[in-house]
Protein backbone atom coordinates (compact mmCIF):
# COMPACT_ATOMS: atom_id res chain seq x y z
CA UNK A 1 0.00 0.00 0.00
CA UNK A 2 1.16 3.31 -0.85
CA UNK A 3 2.13 6.37 1.51
CA UNK A 4 -0.98 8.01 0.29
CA UNK A 5 -3.17 5.20 0.13
CA UNK A 6 -1.75 4.11 3.65
CA UNK A 7 -2.48 7.34 5.08
CA UNK A 8 -6.23 7.35 3.15
CA UNK A 9 -6.89 4.46 5.04
CA UNK A 10 -6.08 5.79 8.58
CA UNK A 11 -8.15 8.83 7.96
CA UNK A 12 -10.70 6.63 7.06
CA UNK A 13 -10.42 5.03 10.16
CA UNK A 14 -9.94 8.35 12.32
CA UNK A 15 -13.50 9.37 10.63
CA UNK A 16 -15.49 6.83 11.41
CA UNK A 17 -14.04 6.93 15.16
CA UNK A 18 -14.86 10.95 15.52
CA UNK A 19 -18.49 9.80 14.08
CA UNK A 20 -19.00 6.81 16.83
CA UNK A 21 -17.30 9.14 19.71
CA UNK A 22 -19.87 12.39 18.97
CA UNK A 23 -22.99 10.30 18.76
CA UNK A 24 -22.01 7.89 21.44
CA UNK A 25 -21.20 10.52 23.91
CA UNK A 26 -20.29 10.09 27.38
CA UNK A 27 -21.42 6.25 27.84
CA UNK A 28 -19.03 5.50 25.16
CA UNK A 29 -16.51 3.26 26.75
CA UNK A 30 -12.89 2.66 24.96
CA UNK A 31 -14.08 -1.09 24.94
CA UNK A 32 -17.23 -0.56 23.18
CA UNK A 33 -15.46 1.83 20.67
CA UNK A 34 -13.23 -0.56 19.69
CA UNK A 35 -15.74 -3.25 19.73
CA UNK A 36 -17.38 -1.08 16.76
CA UNK A 37 -14.20 -0.43 15.26
CA UNK A 38 -13.22 -4.54 14.96
CA UNK A 39 -9.62 -3.39 16.77
CA UNK A 40 -8.54 -4.59 20.06
CA UNK A 41 -8.60 -2.08 23.06
CA UNK A 42 -4.96 -1.55 23.17
CA UNK A 43 -4.29 -1.12 19.57
CA UNK A 44 -7.48 0.88 18.90
CA UNK A 45 -6.24 3.36 22.13
CA UNK A 46 -2.73 3.37 20.46
CA UNK A 47 -3.61 4.45 17.21
CA UNK A 48 -6.31 7.03 17.57
CA UNK A 49 -3.74 8.27 20.28
CA UNK A 50 -1.47 8.52 18.09
CA UNK A 51 -3.56 10.87 15.59
CA UNK A 52 -5.48 12.94 18.03
CA UNK A 53 -2.28 13.19 20.74
CA UNK A 54 -4.94 12.44 23.66
CA UNK A 55 -7.19 9.61 24.25
CA UNK A 56 -10.26 9.07 22.94
CA UNK A 57 -12.08 9.75 25.78
CA UNK A 58 -10.42 12.87 26.17
CA UNK A 59 -11.08 13.50 22.68
CA UNK A 60 -14.81 13.08 23.11
CA UNK A 61 -14.75 16.28 25.91
CA UNK A 62 -13.22 18.31 23.42
CA UNK A 63 -15.32 17.16 20.64
CA UNK A 64 -18.69 18.39 23.02
CA UNK A 65 -20.94 21.30 22.04
CA UNK A 66 -19.81 23.39 24.67
CA UNK A 67 -16.15 23.28 23.91
CA UNK A 68 -15.75 26.10 21.78
CA UNK A 69 -17.46 28.76 25.12
CA UNK A 70 -14.44 27.39 26.58
CA UNK A 71 -11.85 27.75 23.73
CA UNK A 72 -12.73 31.40 24.13
CA UNK A 73 -12.01 31.80 27.41
CA UNK A 74 -9.07 29.42 27.18
CA UNK A 75 -7.42 30.19 24.14
CA UNK A 76 -8.90 32.86 22.83
CA UNK A 77 -7.00 36.58 22.64
CA UNK A 78 -6.42 39.42 20.15
CA UNK A 79 -5.12 38.06 16.58
CA UNK A 80 -1.25 39.62 17.07
CA UNK A 81 -0.97 38.03 20.58
CA UNK A 82 -2.03 34.35 19.68
CA UNK A 83 -0.17 34.43 16.45
CA UNK A 84 3.09 35.35 19.12
CA UNK A 85 1.68 32.87 21.57
CA UNK A 86 1.65 29.93 18.89
CA UNK A 87 4.99 30.77 17.58
CA UNK A 88 6.51 30.24 20.42
CA UNK A 89 5.61 27.11 20.47
CA UNK A 90 7.47 23.75 19.56
CA UNK A 91 6.01 22.57 16.19
CA UNK A 92 2.64 23.26 16.77
CA UNK A 93 1.46 25.35 13.65
CA UNK A 94 0.88 24.03 10.19
CA UNK A 95 0.54 27.45 9.23
CA UNK A 96 4.52 27.67 9.51
CA UNK A 97 4.60 25.57 6.00
CA UNK A 98 2.35 27.92 4.50
CA UNK A 99 3.31 30.65 1.78
CA UNK A 100 0.81 32.70 0.53
CA UNK A 101 0.39 35.22 -2.64
CA UNK A 102 -3.36 36.69 -4.06
CA UNK A 103 -4.42 37.31 -7.32
CA UNK A 104 -4.68 40.80 -8.10
CA UNK A 105 -8.29 42.16 -7.88
CA UNK A 106 -8.48 42.67 -12.21
CA UNK A 107 -7.10 39.14 -12.42
CA UNK A 108 -10.38 38.10 -9.59
CA UNK A 109 -13.10 40.18 -11.54
CA UNK A 110 -12.00 37.71 -14.81
CA UNK A 111 -13.44 34.76 -13.00
CA UNK A 112 -10.30 32.70 -13.50
CA UNK A 113 -9.84 33.31 -16.99
CA UNK A 114 -6.37 32.15 -18.30
CA UNK A 115 -5.75 30.24 -15.29
CA UNK A 116 -5.72 26.04 -15.40
CA UNK A 117 -6.74 24.59 -12.17
CA UNK A 118 -6.16 20.77 -11.16
CA UNK A 119 -8.16 19.28 -9.43
CA UNK A 120 -8.34 15.64 -7.11
CA UNK A 121 -9.85 14.14 -4.10
CA UNK A 122 -8.24 12.86 -0.79
CA UNK A 123 -9.04 10.89 1.97
CA UNK A 124 -8.77 13.39 5.23
CA UNK A 125 -9.66 12.73 8.36
CA UNK A 126 -12.81 14.93 8.50
CA UNK A 127 -14.38 13.19 5.20
CA UNK A 128 -13.18 13.25 1.55
CA UNK A 129 -11.41 16.29 0.45
CA UNK A 130 -11.50 17.76 -2.83
CA UNK A 131 -7.88 20.06 -3.22
CA UNK A 132 -7.77 22.09 -6.39
CA UNK A 133 -4.69 24.04 -6.90
CA UNK A 134 -3.08 26.42 -9.85
CA UNK A 135 0.90 25.95 -10.82
CA UNK A 136 1.14 29.13 -7.57
CA UNK A 137 -0.34 26.45 -4.90
CA UNK A 138 -3.86 25.90 -3.54
CA UNK A 139 -6.48 27.46 -4.41
CA UNK A 140 -9.14 25.50 -3.21
CA UNK A 141 -10.32 22.66 -0.88
CA UNK A 142 -13.61 21.76 0.88
CA UNK A 143 -14.96 18.67 2.57
CA UNK A 144 -17.59 17.03 1.23
CA UNK A 145 -18.83 14.86 4.38
CA UNK A 146 -22.17 17.17 4.86
CA UNK A 147 -22.88 18.39 1.53
CA UNK A 148 -21.81 15.20 -1.00
CA UNK A 149 -19.05 15.20 -3.90
CA UNK A 150 -21.15 16.27 -6.61
CA UNK A 151 -22.28 19.47 -4.32
CA UNK A 152 -18.87 20.17 -3.15
CA UNK A 153 -17.53 19.86 -6.53
CA UNK A 154 -20.13 21.95 -7.97
CA UNK A 155 -19.20 24.72 -5.18
CA UNK A 156 -15.92 25.48 -5.95
CA UNK A 157 -15.69 25.02 -9.53
CA UNK A 158 -18.42 27.88 -9.55
CA UNK A 159 -15.87 30.10 -7.79
CA UNK A 160 -13.74 30.92 -10.93
CA UNK A 161 -16.58 30.38 -13.72
CA UNK A 162 -13.71 31.03 -16.15
CA UNK A 163 -10.98 28.85 -15.42
CA UNK A 164 -10.17 25.65 -17.27
CA UNK A 165 -10.21 22.68 -14.86
CA UNK A 166 -7.90 19.62 -15.62
CA UNK A 167 -8.47 16.61 -13.40
CA UNK A 168 -4.91 15.29 -11.97
CA UNK A 169 -4.17 14.84 -8.13
CA UNK A 170 -0.79 13.65 -8.60
CA UNK A 171 0.12 17.24 -8.99
CA UNK A 172 -1.04 18.44 -6.14
CA UNK A 173 -0.22 15.34 -4.05
CA UNK A 174 3.13 16.50 -2.62
CA UNK A 175 1.51 20.07 -0.99
CA UNK A 176 -1.77 17.40 0.36
CA UNK A 177 0.78 15.83 1.96
CA UNK A 178 2.14 18.27 3.51
CA UNK A 179 -0.91 20.03 4.40
CA UNK A 180 -2.46 16.93 6.41
CA UNK A 181 0.54 16.21 8.18
CA UNK A 182 2.05 13.21 5.83
CA UNK A 183 5.11 14.85 5.36
CA UNK A 184 6.73 17.51 6.65
CA UNK A 185 8.44 18.50 3.48
CA UNK A 186 8.93 22.14 2.24
CA UNK A 187 6.56 24.24 2.57
CA UNK A 188 2.43 24.47 1.34
CA UNK A 189 1.68 27.27 -1.08
CA UNK A 190 -1.76 28.84 -1.05
CA UNK A 191 -3.23 30.96 -3.71
CA UNK A 192 -5.41 33.47 -2.75
CA UNK A 193 -8.33 34.14 -5.97
CA UNK A 194 -11.16 36.53 -4.08
CA UNK A 195 -12.02 39.87 -4.08
CA UNK A 196 -9.55 42.74 -2.36
CA UNK A 197 -11.99 42.63 1.01
CA UNK A 198 -12.36 38.69 1.13
CA UNK A 199 -8.50 38.81 0.91
CA UNK A 200 -7.84 40.96 4.06
CA UNK A 201 -10.02 38.71 5.58
CA UNK A 202 -8.46 35.33 4.79
CA UNK A 203 -4.96 37.00 5.87
CA UNK A 204 -6.31 37.68 9.06
CA UNK A 205 -7.55 34.02 9.66
CA UNK A 206 -3.98 32.91 8.71
CA UNK A 207 -2.70 34.62 12.01
CA UNK A 208 -5.21 32.46 13.97
CA UNK A 209 -2.42 29.48 15.96
CA UNK A 210 -4.04 26.13 15.70
CA UNK A 211 -5.86 25.30 19.09
CA UNK A 212 -6.39 28.93 19.21
CA UNK A 213 -9.96 30.76 18.04
CA UNK A 214 -11.34 34.27 17.49
CA UNK A 215 -14.41 35.74 16.97
CA UNK A 216 -15.95 37.31 13.98
CA UNK A 217 -16.07 41.04 15.78
CA UNK A 218 -12.22 40.64 16.54
CA UNK A 219 -11.34 39.94 12.78
CA UNK A 220 -13.47 43.46 11.44
CA UNK A 221 -11.14 45.02 14.16
CA UNK A 222 -7.52 43.39 13.20
CA UNK A 223 -8.85 44.54 9.75
CA UNK A 224 -9.80 47.93 10.17
CA UNK A 225 -13.46 47.54 9.63
CA UNK A 226 -14.90 47.04 13.01
CA UNK A 227 -18.23 47.82 11.71
CA UNK A 228 -18.12 45.47 9.44
CA UNK A 229 -18.74 42.37 11.24
CA UNK A 230 -21.29 40.50 8.85
CA UNK A 231 -19.56 41.43 5.95
CA UNK A 232 -16.19 39.69 8.01
CA UNK A 233 -18.70 36.91 8.70
CA UNK A 234 -19.85 36.45 4.79
CA UNK A 235 -15.94 36.64 3.73
CA UNK A 236 -14.86 33.60 6.44
CA UNK A 237 -18.19 31.91 4.79
CA UNK A 238 -16.56 32.52 1.27
CA UNK A 239 -13.29 31.40 2.11
CA UNK A 240 -12.25 28.63 -0.66
CA UNK A 241 -9.52 27.08 1.22
CA UNK A 242 -10.77 25.32 4.40
CA UNK A 243 -8.38 23.94 7.04
CA UNK A 244 -5.48 26.09 5.41
CA UNK A 245 -6.94 29.33 5.75
CA UNK A 246 -8.54 28.08 8.90
CA UNK A 247 -12.55 29.55 9.10
CA UNK A 248 -12.98 27.17 11.38
CA UNK A 249 -10.89 29.21 13.92
CA UNK A 250 -13.25 31.99 13.83
CA UNK A 251 -16.37 32.03 16.26
CA UNK A 252 -19.32 34.09 17.59
CA UNK A 253 -18.95 36.23 20.60
CA UNK A 254 -21.06 34.56 22.64
CA UNK A 255 -18.87 31.27 22.18
CA UNK A 256 -21.18 29.64 19.50
CA UNK A 257 -19.65 27.45 16.54
CA UNK A 258 -20.79 30.40 14.23
CA UNK A 259 -21.58 29.11 10.53
CA UNK A 260 -19.23 26.70 8.85
CA UNK A 261 -19.87 26.44 4.95
CA UNK A 262 -18.78 22.35 4.88
CA UNK A 263 -20.78 21.60 7.91
CA UNK A 264 -20.93 22.10 11.81
CA UNK A 265 -19.79 18.12 12.33
CA UNK A 266 -16.65 18.73 10.71
CA UNK A 267 -15.92 22.43 12.29
CA UNK A 268 -15.89 20.86 15.26
CA UNK A 269 -13.83 17.39 14.58
CA UNK A 270 -11.54 20.35 13.32
CA UNK A 271 -11.28 22.37 16.16
CA UNK A 272 -11.47 19.19 18.83
CA UNK A 273 -7.86 17.75 16.75
CA UNK A 274 -6.68 21.10 17.10
CA UNK A 275 -7.15 21.69 20.89
CA UNK A 276 -6.31 17.93 21.39
CA UNK A 277 -2.63 18.15 19.63
CA UNK A 278 -2.10 21.70 21.56
CA UNK A 279 -3.12 19.76 24.76
CA UNK A 280 -0.65 16.89 23.61
CA UNK A 281 2.23 19.48 23.00
CA UNK A 282 1.92 21.62 26.10
CA UNK A 283 2.30 18.35 27.65
CA UNK A 284 5.13 17.46 26.42
CA UNK A 285 7.23 20.46 26.50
Amino acid sequence: MGELAQQGYHFQVMRRAIELIDAGGPQMTLERLAEQMDMSPAHFQRLFSRWAGVSPKRFQQYLALGHAKALLNERFSTLETAHAAGLSGGGRLHDLFLRWEAMSPGEFARGGQGLTIFWGWFESPFGPALVMGTDKGICGMGFAAEAGEEETFRDLLSRWPNAQFVEDPMVLRPWVLTAFGVQRQGEVPVYLIGAPFQIKVWEALMRIPSGHVTSYSEIAEAIGSPRAVRAVGTAVGRNPVSWLIPCHRALRKSGGLGGYHWGLPVKRAILAWEAARLEAEDLAL
